[in-house]
């Protein structure tokens, strides 16, 4: 599955990807605010990212600037499975493109996926000590529960504070105008 956006083109990964992936993601500033990667990030765990199966209904996209020769991937963000709601979104974007509002470019576009997907309710986290990622969830729509919880992070060993987030899709698209 594909989807553009005004700047960027979310695709799905290809083996050939390992390296750009591997490029933006090795930085621990990133990896420490995801769930699952570990840290140290190694070229063996961006060829095994690449080469993962998705279930369509939980698509994983880089995120791409398109180039005149391709594309470059700057990032990644994926709706996945939930045990609280129809799906998660999460995302990271490389540190030299911080602060251009790419991530919530994607997020808005994972958004209009998980629409078209039939996903109703999104939700999403972010750790206490990255109040950026909050700032980008309530961009593109989503709202504080007012719950903290303990998450599990791979790369720091353990658990920490995650503050959480939800989005009704449904009522998002009730707020919307309508094209006549």
């Amino acid at each position: 599955m594909f989807h553009v956006t005004e700047r960027l083109l979310l695709r799905p990964a290809w083996p050939e990807d390992a390296e750009a992936l591997l490029g933006g993601i090795a930085d621990e500033a990133i990896v420490r605010n995801l769930a699952s990667a570990p840290w140290p990030y190694l070229p063996k765990h961006a060829r095994e990212f690449v080469m993962r199966q998705h279930d369509p209904r939980y698509p994983v996209f880089l995120v791409t600037l398109p180039t005149g020769s391709g594309s470059e991937v700057i990032g990644c963000i994926g709706i996945d499975p939930c045990d609280s709601a129809d799906a998660e979104i999460g995302y990271w974007i490389a540190r030299p493109h911080w602060g251009q509002g790419y991530a919530s470019e994607a997020g808005r576009g994972a958004l209009e996926v998980a629409r078209l997907l039939g996903h109703q309710r999104i939700e999403a986290g972010h750790f206490v000590d990255n109040p950026a990622s909050g700032r980008v969830l309530r961009k593109i729509g989503f709202l504080p529960t007012g719950r903290v919880a303990p998450r599990a992070s791979r790369a720091r060993g353990g658990e920490a504070p995650c503050k959480l987030f939800s989005l009704d899709l449904r009522a998002d698209a009730r707020a919307r105008p309508q094209a006549a």
